[in-house]
């Protein structure tokens, strides 16, 4: 089970900073930003061999479930 920053999300707003500093913004000036979409990932496969039970409301939160 992993829960973490959504990357494609972050490489948006990297290229939203590219996107400011070629147009003359100094970097020095920008704003500092956190993420703000996590994802949640379970890998089934593994749990099974570890032999853990997910719970199913946990399994319908998740935003991607390997099987």
């Amino acid at each position: 089970m992993s829960y973490g920053i959504d990357v494609i999300d972050q490489y948006t707003r990297a290229a939203e900073y590219i996107d400011r500093i070629l147009k003359g913004a100094k970097p020095a000036n920008l704003p500092v930003q956190s993420p703000t979409k996590y994802e949640l990932v379970i890998n089934l496969k593994t749990a099974k061999a570890l032999g853990l039970e997910i719970p199913r409301d946990l399994l319908l939160v998740a935003d991607e479930v390997i099987e």
